[in-house]
């Protein structure tokens, strides 16, 4: 409810040419509105006529590079605002790593995170609190991008709780691409409620809604299961990493053993330390695939994976594209 709370008093409609919005207590109609969010019947589901929602990533390259020549055109246009307007969210610059002369290899990492485990720590929690940002487009409309903050909290009796906010955590407090209510892109207050829902109990024993274990080995067999494969080569052990966080706060031994699991594949090179876009001092790991970069940043001490960030590694001009545009980020915090 905390997270809830702090995102929904974010809430606080302001005219869309606004550049920044202050941090002063929310007046009474704020107070109405958000009353009305937390307590009031959950709006219906509306579908969207673009997507908010990143697509699978194994088909992510193609289906970005899809978009043509209109990215360029987008982002001018749609992210970056046209003459007059204040900026909405421009595409994100990759993350800067600080490359060490002895980075910290993965193996040695995963073994401060079972140190730090042993000791005690955070136990594991069904739910999650990620921050994302990705290119997405559809069928009848051009390509977008919307940042947003989503929390998931379930119940004891099985319900969960899904709020999903536009917001980006660079900029707070400034207005931030959105829709209006027949799905056209425009810019939308700070904390705009993209959606907020209440689904029914659930008890699948299947993951990744069942819990994940805390040991390597069984947590890469739990996760080859999530994803339907028999064996996880690095691309989709990193897809299955994200999944596994977009449903589970990993306690410290379960981060232990993700940490474990992802050093054993051995194919993520360390590239130094990096602040995630959340300011969280970070270790990178570095994985090349084709036409594209994955990079993992772990918390430097407990191991704990805090977010993922695809970039492109290459240009393509005949599509908008340019070597080191993201792609894709998320930021997972408890």
């Amino acid at each position: 409810m905390a997270d809830e709370l702090d995102l929904l008093r974010r809430a606080n409609p302001v005219p869309a040419g606004t550049p920044h919005l202050g941090d002063g207590p929310l007046g009474p109609r704020a107070e109405r509105h958000l009353e009305g969010l937390l307590h009031g019947p959950a709006a219906p589901d509306r579908p969207s006529r673009w997507c908010v929602r990143p697509a699978p990533r194994r088909v992510r390259v193609a289906w970005a590079l899809a978009a043509g020549a209109v990215v360029a055109v987008t982002v001018s246009a749609l992210l970056l605002g046209g003459p007059g307007t204040a900026p909405a969210v421009a595409a994100p610059r990759p993350l800067a790593v600080l490359a060490d002369a002895r980075p910290l290899p993965l193996d040695r990492l995963a073994d401060r995170a079972e140190r730090a485990a042993a000791n005690g720590g955070p136990a594991l929690r069904k739910g999650t609190h990620v921050r994302s940002w990705s290119l997405g487009m559809s069928d009848d409309a051009p390509p977008v991008a919307l940042p947003e903050e989503r929390v998931v909290r379930w119940t004891a009796d099985g319900r969960h709780t899904e709020l999903v906010v536009a917001t980006d955590p660079r900029h707070p407090g400034r207005p931030v691409l959105g829709e209006d209510e027949d799905g056209t892109p425009r810019l939308v207050e700070d904390g705009h409620v993209i959606s907020r829902r209440t689904h029914p109990p659930s008890w699948s024993d299947a993951p990744p809604q069942s819990p994940p274990p805390h040991d390597a080995a069984r947590l890469r067999a739990y996760l080859e299961e999530a994803q339907h494969s028999a064996t996880l080569d690095t691309p989709e052990l990193l897809d299955a990493t994200a999944l596994l966080l977009d449903h589970w706060t990993l306690g410290a031994r379960e981060s232990a053993a993700l940490t474990r699991l992802l050093a054993d594949d051995g194919e993520l090179r360390p590239a130094g330390r990096v602040t995630d876009r959340l300011g969280r001092p970070g270790h990178a790991y570095v994985y090349e695939g084709t036409g594209v970069r994955r990079m993992l940043i772990v918390a430097p001490a407990t191991g704990a994976v805090l977010g993922l960030e695809t970039t492109f590694t290459a240009d393509r001009p005949e599509y908008g594209v340019r070597a080191g545009d993201v792609m894709e980020y998320r930021a997972w915090t408890r």
